[in-house]
């Protein structure tokens, strides 16, 4: 399968700048949900901002 990291990084909203996996989806989900945790395109902004990536954060933040 071809990756789309150039296709994926126009609509990446993860802020966190020196992280090797942006645009590279396939490897940021199975990174965050094997730390008990979603990436940060799952966030509103102002909570994504918070670098809380945990799914207590997520609840929080939709109100679950």
């Amino acid at each position: 399968m071809e990756c789309k990291k150039d296709r994926n990084l126009k609509n990446c909203t993860c802020t966190y700048t020196s992280c090797t996996k942006q645009g590279v989806c396939c490897d940021c989900i199975q990174y965050h949900l094997a730390s008990r945790q979603l990436p940060g395109c799952c966030f509103p902004p102002e909570v994504e901002k918070t670098y809380d990536r945990s799914f207590e954060a997520f609840a929080r933040a939709w109100n679950l």
